[in-house]
């Protein structure tokens, strides 16, 4: 149900921000009986569904068969070539996707009878809110927060859609570049600069951290470092962007590498992922007695509830300082906890720890737990073990390399972390977040039989050996 203008003053539930923490909340609590108003100025979705998660992800399966050409043609003897990129036809049908969600989504919302209100929301209390067009509406049960977030810029260099992109609009520039200069090396920029390779163009990625992916174990950097070298992108870790210019037909910019050399890069775009900040402008907080913290995101008082200091209100999604992931589907999961909350239905804390991440470069790194040296910190003593995927059958067949890491608790104890790099990594992870949330031990995985051939072997195999039943590892 999509209204502008309504004259109901009160409902359960003001869900503030119609993107995946949002939404979820919304038709949670609407399938517990809850009256439900969602207040979302753009699209529901959010970010995920309309410049992140969706749209990233159809360009790089598109990716995914550009390179299966080449692989094809250099490794299997099938004489394929690629004649060109439909560039307008792989926009149709990446927009296609994402439309046909988006309406998918908003059926789910009108059928569960969410009152969607288009408008900006603004609090006016600790129970209430006004919708720019609509009025304002009083909550009997309580608010939810989920405004989400938006990407983060260099001083003094301003997005164009053009020559400087944010992973919001990087999608949507004109055209195919033949070159692009890739400023961060998280997930996003990684994935950033796997599409374009794939693509054709020449890609240079720069990330002040001493390696790639930096909050992942330092294997998987390792392995995926190499991995995207392979591929020809020049990866530059502990260096800086110095002097950034914007010229008329791109970027220029000198790096300064690790050792302290400098060169200059130009390209024809330069795409900044640096991470992404809260958005809370114009939700005038101050009216409900809460303010966010010196990063702009606003902490629950109640992790177990999120709950912020004011009874009755809560936050989801990228508002959330860490532990929380900033992930779609970290996201989901808070908002089933809220809705459940707020209905007095009782509900798991979410387990952060236990939620997989997932970065769909080639090749793919998927993980789940702590890392190798974050247990160590911990206090944990620890064993490890590491198998390269090109030890099954199947890791041949592919012949990309990668690798399996588990981390585990010394003496045959609780599994701590899984770390994944490879092919199709992020659909075999599933099988790992479940070992670590429910605190299995090596003994208690190595009784399941995993499908050979397959890439889910290597994660067999590795627990196998920890259980000293181990067949391929050596």
């Amino acid at each position: 149900m999509d209204i502008t203008k309504t004259s109901e003053a009160t409902c359960d539930v003001i869900v503030i921000g119609g993107g995946t923490g949002g939404y979820s909340a919304a038709l949670r609590a609407a399938a517990l009986g809850l009256d439900v108003v969602l207040a979302e100025r753009d699209k529901v979705g959010g970010t995920c569904l309309h410049r992140g998660c969706i749209p990233s992800k159809a360009m790089l399966h598109a990716a995914e068969l550009v390179d299966g050409i080449a692989e094809a043609r250099e490794r299997w003897g099938v004489k394929a070539t690629l004649e060109e990129v439909d560039w307008p036809a792989l926009v149709a049908t990446r927009d296609d996707i994402v439309h046909r969600n988006h309406k998918g989504v908003e059926a789910h919302l009108a059928h569960a009878g969410v009152r969607v209100v288009r408008g900006s929301a603004r609090l006016t209390g600790v129970r209430g809110a006004h919708i720019e067009g609509a009025g304002d509406f009083i909550a009997r049960r309580g608010i939810v927060l989920a405004t989400g977030s938006r990407p983060r810029t260099l001083p003094g260099l301003t997005p164009d859609g053009r020559r400087v992109v944010t992973s919001d609009d990087a999608l949507f520039a004109p055209g195919l570049p033949k070159s692009v200069l890739v400023l961060g090396g998280g997930a996003i920029g990684v994935e950033y600069a796997s599409f374009h390779r794939s693509m054709g163009a020449d890609v240079t990625l720069v990330e002040a951290a001493d390696r790639l992916v930096p909050l992942e174990d330092a294997e998987v950097s390792r392995h995926l470092t190499r991995g995207l070298k392979k591929r020809g992108i020049n990866v530059q870790v502990g260096a800086r962007l110095l002097d950034p210019e914007v010229l008329d037909d791109g970027v220029r910019a000198r790096v300064r590498a690790a050792r302290g050399e400098i060169r200059v890069v130009e390209a024809e775009r330069l795409l900044v992922a640096v991470g992404r900040t809260p958005v809370t402008d114009g939700l005038e907080l101050v009216a409900a007695g809460l303010r966010t913290d010196e990063r702009g995101f606003l902490a629950p008082a109640d992790w177990d509830r999120l709950e912020t200091a004011v009874p009755g209100i809560h936050v989801v999604g990228d508002l959330l300082p860490p532990p929380s992931l900033g992930l779609a589907h970290a996201s989901f999961a808070e908002g089933l906890l809220v809705a459940e909350t707020l209905a007095g239905v009782p509900s798991a804390p979410v387990d952060y720890a236990a939620v997989p991440r997932v970065t769909y470069s080639s090749p793919q790194t998927a993980a789940v737990g702590l890392s190798e040296a974050e247990a160590r910190a911990r206090g944990h003593e620890v064993d490890v073990n590491t198998m390269p995927l090109t030890a099954v059958a199947k890791g041949m067949v592919h012949g990309r390399g990668g690798m399996v890491k588990v981390v585990t608790e010394a003496d045959g104890g609780r599994v701590l972390g899984v770390h994944l790099v490879g092919p199709n990594v992020s659909e075999m992870i599933a099988e790992s977040q479940l070992i670590v949330g429910w605190d299995a031990e090596p003994s208690d995985v190595a009784r399941h039989v995993h499908p050979h051939p397959t890439l889910s072997e290597a994660v067999g195999e590795t627990f196998l050996t920890f259980a000293g039943r181990g067949l391929h590892q050596q």
